[in-house]
């Protein structure tokens, strides 16, 4: 069977930690098609290119948390979305949760981690 090849959106305000994702895709053969670090930029983003997975942080900067604009964004395309969160507390979680996102993944993660998460999202 061949490596499925996911179209990746990356959602991270911490500068390090989305380049540090973006080489763990890389390396994984997937392709970046963007980096945001507003929910206003994922919307934009994520409407212009269709990514079929968003890994989304929830904590963002600006007025929009992760989990409000996958809401908007899922009102745009279908995609599926893995959240990445230094806080996963009960009450974000649940919200993240009510998305029907694939996965909730604490930060820091490893490359296995993120592979596990990526290997749940359907063809």
């Amino acid at each position: 069977m061949a490596e499925l090849i996911h179209k990746i959106l990356i959602v991270e305000d911490d500068m390090i930690i989305s380049l540090v994702v973006e080489n763990m895709i890389k390396k994984l053969g997937h392709e970046l098609v963007g980096k945001a670090a507003s929910g206003e930029d994922a919307i934009k983003l994520a409407k212009e290119h269709k990514p079929n997975i968003i890994l989304m942080d929830i904590r963002l900067k600006g007025d929009m948390d992760g989990i409000e604009a996958i809401n908007q964004i899922k009102q745009h395309i279908d995609t599926n979305v893995i959240y990445l969160t230094g806080n996963s507390d009960k009450a974000n979680y649940d919200r993240a949760k009510a998305t029907e996102c694939i996965d909730l993944i604490s930060k820091p993660f490893t490359i296995g981690e993120l592979t596990r998460s990526l290997d749940l999202v359907p063809e």
